[in-house]
């Protein structure tokens, strides 16, 4: 699938996010802030999935 530039960068961005709270999980480990990050990545990666799902049916090039 081609995908715009617009869409790379969003993707690039939440990617971004996740890595940083999964690294904060994984340096917290055992700690309730670990369980609390690997959450927030968890429905981070559901709020890319959603904004992307979105971008592709509304950008003429991509959809």
């Amino acid at each position: 699938m081609k995908t715009c530039h617009e869409f790379d960068t969003v993707r690039a961005e939440y990617e971004r996010e996740i890595g940083f709270m999964l690294a904060h999980s994984k340096r917290h480990e055992g700690r309730p802030a670990a369980k609390s990050s690997a959450k927030q990545a968890a429905s981070t990666k559901q709020r890319m999935a959603r904004a992307l799902n979105t971008h592709v049916g509304r950008c003429p090039e991509c959809g």
